[in-house]
């Protein structure tokens, strides 16, 4: 009996085109800059429910960081020639939602909250830093030194800011009553 399919374990070499590659690479840029847009407009609120000052310092500090995130993307789509277009970002939002909830729920517990507030802002920074991981991986393909780093600085932001958001989790926890 002849096959007449391709065997299914054999690895195939992907190719993107430097078309298809920006493409890909600005419509996930555009979901990264739209979920860090409505991220920086939230992160003072959460701050102000933080009770843990070394929480507080650190929301503001990652709210800093995602400020200096955005003007390195539009940056990018300067270098691109490309134009943000508005993208959905319902899985960000959607933890930032859900992130308030939980303050609400527990407002007369402070510890609660912060742990909450601790929680939801390790899962952000992860999501962050995972896109940017990936986009980190595309920018070597579009051969632009400076995108490159621009990203490697927004991925390497994004990951201190999540071990710092840990570390202070592993201190709040840990803390002697």
């Amino acid at each position: 009996m002849e096959e007449n399919h391709k065997n299914p374990k054999e690895v195939k070499k992907i190719s993107f085109g430097p078309k298809k590659l920006k493409t890909f690479f600005v419509k996930h840029l555009d979901k990264i800059y739209a979920a860090k847009a409505h991220l920086v407009g939230h992160l003072p609120k959460i701050a102000d429910e933080a009770h843990f000052s070394d929480l507080r310092y650190a929301i503001l500090e990652t709210m800093e960081d995602v400020e200096k995130q955005l003007a390195r993307m539009e940056i990018i789509y300067n270098i691109l020639d490309a134009e943000r277009s508005d993208a959905s970002y319902s899985g960000l939002s959607g933890l930032v939602d859900d992130a308030f909830t939980d303050i609400v729920l527990h407002s007369a517990e402070p510890e609660f909250r912060d742990l909450a507030i601790a929680f939801y802002m390790q899962n952000i920074e992860s999501m962050e830093a995972s896109s940017f991981q990936v986009l980190q991986m595309a920018a070597v393909k579009l051969k632009n030194n400076q995108i490159k780093q621009l990203i490697k600085e927004n991925y390497d932001e994004a990951k201190a800011d999540r071990t710092l958001l840990l570390l202070i989790t592993a201190k709040y926890i840990t803390a002697k009553e």
